[in-house]
């Protein structure tokens, strides 16, 4: 069983990936997930029965997403979805193509998640992570690690453990990147894991927004937990006014980011750089297509699986 984490409850909107490759390399980690981005009571869980599985597993899963859905459980007979209780319109879910192709059969039922103390499961569960040999992400209770830059987080309901790989992707970019003395922004901040790694390597003003409450009261403490200062803020892009930044880093999704890079863009100083990720391979050209349309130049791509991070220059 597979679970596939999903990036922010708020922002997540986009595609999916190949849900065999999406938690990789870390198995234990597959119900973590779930207990970090799910408040249970508030949630539905929603099991698909799909013949044949495959493709249309994925497929659905996209479809899925387009409508409110936020994360998902591989099965034998299909997936397990998740969706917030006032999020979920049943005429939405029966509106999608997928319910319409006579290739697929799909059928469905669910029940509302139960009330859990996910952040003492997320204790039992949580292991350090190791960003080929250079950065380690780990919480408290984890043994330092010689030789290693360490980054010390709790996520609480917040994504950005560096379990998954699009939090891995950034990181991977962020090493090979001058942060001395520039000017940050961390756009859907999550636990600010990445702009709290921008000032540990010498970023000068960071400031760290996210729509989640959740999210901004898990910044100040782990910021605090890594003895940074952060200019952390709940909201969007709106937020954004004339103050300009050297790096602009956003780990978000397809949707969001192709509506908000325009935005990014006018903040952005000349010769500043946008490293983006919450994509996969095949959201590429899409978001290429708008960072050409904004004077915005490739300059690196990594992939791990089926996830990509992008840098580009302005």
């Amino acid at each position: 069983m597979t679970t596939v984490p999903f990036l922010r409850l708020k922002y997540f909107d986009f595609a999916q990936c190949d849900i065999s490759a999406s938690n990789s390399p870390d198995s234990n980690v597959n119900s973590l997930f779930l207990q970090q981005i799910i408040h249970m009571q508030n949630y539905l869980e929603f099991d698909f029965r799909i013949s044949p599985l495959q493709p249309w597993n994925e497929i659905l899963m996209a479809e899925l997403i387009e409508i409110g859905f936020d994360s998902f459980t591989e099965e034998i007979h299909g997936i397990l979805g998740y969706i917030q209780k006032e999020l979920f319109k049943e005429e939405e879910l029966k509106a999608l193509p997928l319910f319409q192709n006579d290739e697929v059969n799909i059928e469905y039922s669910f029940t509302e998640m139960p009330n859990i103390n996910w952040n003492e499961e997320w204790e039992k569960n949580f292991e350090p992570i190791n960003i080929d040999d250079k950065v380690l992400i780990r919480a408290e209770f984890h043994e330092s690690v010689e030789g290693m830059h360490e980054i010390i987080i709790q996520p609480k309901m917040s994504f950005g453990t560096g379990h998954h790989p699009t939090t891995h992707l950034m990181i991977q970019q962020m090493v090979d990147i001058d942060f001395k003395d520039k000017k940050v922004l961390d756009m859907g901040c999550g636990t600010s894991v990445l702009a709290i790694y921008a000032k540990q390597i010498g970023a000068g003003d960071t400031k760290a927004i996210d729509i989640d409450e959740w999210s901004v009261e898990n910044s100040k403490e782990n910021a605090a937990r890594n003895g940074v200062e952060l200019d952390i803020e709940l909201g969007t892009a709106d937020n954004l006014g004339k103050e300009n930044y050297d790096i602009i880093l956003a780990n978000i999704n397809r949707n969001i980011l192709i509506s908000d890079i325009p935005t990014y863009v006018s903040v952005l100083n000349e010769g500043g750089k946008l490293l983006l990720s919450g994509l996969c391979f095949f959201d590429v050209d899409d978001i290429l297509e708008v960072c050409k349309e904004n004077n915005l130049e490739l300059k690196k791509k990594l992939q791990r699986e089926e996830w990509v991070s992008l840098l580009l220059e302005k």
